[in-house]
């Protein structure tokens, strides 16, 4: 079977899982929340990268994974490269702001970008915008959502305040005609309803969970992966969850359980 680690600071890259699930077969996937050390968006890179090791050193010595994949765009920009360096047989794969499908299919050249703080300010985001806006005319209307991820770990999904934070943070989009938003942050799929209701206007928001799946197949078919028989998914965390949200995203989990990884402790 085909042995998939995969990690965010929380339960946001859960929906990369939903994504993996409809694609990939006769594969065991863990995913590990570290919720100890969320949200990731606001530490700094070398805290990230190193959580981000540690996470990988647990799925290697622990379950033997074939492939890494980093839910999470801020742990991407931070450790993405360094982690491709350590393990050079392991299939691994980020997870990046898809500014280049939103490019792809806007239509009136105005594009929004939700994501953490640490996403926006990071080098490999930097990179990817300032190309590929270049290419085509188009205008990026950038946004930091500082306490988004926090009140999505805590099933706030469309409470008053976090209806409010997301009015504040999307009218300057509402008000310039954006048509396409990027979803820069695994947990932000979790808020697309509200953020549909608040642009008051049929809008194309991204994500690129299924795109991941995808991309995985390909890199494992060519590795022998034949894609059959059954998939499990173990869900592991290193401080405690909000298990409605996870009974919300997945119903066909094997085994959820809390674990220590590196110094951490948790509770049993």
């Amino acid at each position: 079977m085909l042995k998939i680690g995969v990690f965010d600071s929380g339960l946001g890259g859960l929906t990369v899982v939903q994504s993996l699930a409809k694609y990939v077969k006769g594969a065991q996937i863990f995913y590990i929340a570290d919720t100890k050390n969320a949200p990731y968006g606001e530490k700094t890179s070398q805290q990230i990268l190193q959580f981000s090791l540690d996470i990988a050193a647990y799925f290697i010595q622990k379950h033997h994974i074939d492939a890494l994949i980093v839910a999470c765009n801020t742990a991407t920009s931070a450790a993405i490269q360094t982690l491709r360096e350590r393990y050079p047989q392991l299939i691994i794969i980020g997870t990046e702001p898809g500014v280049k499908p939103a490019i792809e299919q806007t239509l009136t050249g105005k594009i929004g970008v939700l994501a953490t703080p640490a996403t926006l300010k990071g080098e490999k985001y930097q990179q990817l915008a300032s190309v590929l806006a270049t290419e085509k005319d188009v205008t990026l209307y950038e946004q930091a959502c500082p306490g988004l991820v926090e009140q999505i770990e805590k099933g706030e999904i469309d409470t008053p305040k976090t209806k409010k934070m997301l009015e504040q943070w999307l009218k300057p989009m509402r008000e310039n005609d954006v048509d396409s938003i990027v979803l820069g942050c695994t947990h932000y799929p979790l808020v697309g309803n509200v953020i549909e209701s608040i642009m008051q206007r049929e809008i194309n928001l991204i994500h690129t969970g299924d795109a991941i799946a995808r991309h995985l197949l390909y890199l494992a078919h060519k590795k022998g992966h034949e894609n059959k028989g059954k998939l499990d998914i173990m869900l592991y965390y290193t401080e405690d969850i909000n298990q409605t949200i996870v009974r919300m995203l997945l119903k066909n989990i094997t085994k959820i359980d809390a674990i220590e990884i590196g110094k951490q402790k948790t509770k049993g």
